[in-house]
């Protein structure tokens, strides 16, 4: 199980599409993933979940993984939030 801590920095967060994304990215792994603020865990690969966290520009998460690509997929989801979602 690896982590890593990202700050959101798209103008929106982590809401409707930025979050669909997040979780499409999220589904291309084979492991566990979830998100983590304050003292809230979510499942990474659940929309209503990351909807849920209340997810704003300039909020640090941890993002969680645990199985076979886990460093893939920390590396993968670490980068889409690092570029604002390409927005």
């Amino acid at each position: 199980m690896i982590s890593r801590e990202v700050t959101i920095k798209n103008s929106v967060g982590l809401h409707a599409r930025p979050a669909t994304f997040f979780i499409q990215k999220a589904n291309s792994f084979k492991s566990s993933i979830w998100v983590e603020r304050e003292d809230r865990r979510i499942n990474g690969k659940s929309l209503l979940g990351v909807l849920s966290l209340g997810i704003v520009k300039g909020m640090s998460i941890t993002i969680i993984a645990d199985g076979a690509d886990e460093e893939e997929a920390i590396e993968g989801l670490a980068a889409l939030i690092e570029t604002g979602f390409n927005e």
